[in-house]
């Protein structure tokens, strides 16, 4: 698609301010199976960060605790994405004071001050982004095209960042 970029620095620009913006994604992690979690993202894009509040007592924290590899999956209408990495647990002061807002304190009324709260980062090493701005007439006619002519669809750009 000629107006979507898919210069790495772009792309890695608009999926941090993505994620900024609306911020809702699916944290997953393997334990007995593969496990996701619907969580609020805060980003530090300068070192390729994502992180997340949680209880400390989930089976989520207590996965992060051993560092175990996540996913998290972030889906707009424009951009979907997939960030890989690792997953730890912190409990950071200064951080909890940046990124708490009204979302969190809807989703842990014990504060910031709460003994159970700890955040979770998600040091991404590595990200899957497909970006579209076309809209849905344009997908209506890709999607009409290709059933008529047997080939794929294009419905937008796909670029892999590879962050370490």
């Amino acid at each position: 698609m000629p107006n979507q970029s898919t210069n790495p620095a772009d792309v890695e620009h608009r999926l941090w301010d993505e994620i900024e913006r609306h911020g809702v994604g699916m944290l997953a992690i393997e334990l007995v199976g593969p496990r996701a979690w619907p969580m609020t993202a805060y980003v530090e894009r300068e070192h390729r960060r994502v992180w997340f509040f949680c209880r400390h007592d989930s089976d989520l924290a207590r996965a992060a605790d051993i560092g175990r590899p996540a996913l998290f999956a972030f889906q707009q209408r424009e951009l979907q994405a997939a960030l890989t990495g690792r997953l730890r647990e912190t409990r950071d002061p200064d951080r909890m004071d940046r990124f708490w807002n009204a979302v969190a304190a809807a989703w842990h009324p014990g504060g910031k001050g709460d003994p159970d709260l700890t955040l979770l980062c998600l040091d991404c090493d590595a990200a899957e982004v497909w970006i579209s701005a076309d809209g849905p007439f344009r997908f209506a006619w890709e999607i009409a095209k290709a059933n008529a002519t047997h080939r794929q669809p294009d419905l937008g750009a796909h670029t892999h960042l590879q962050f370490h």
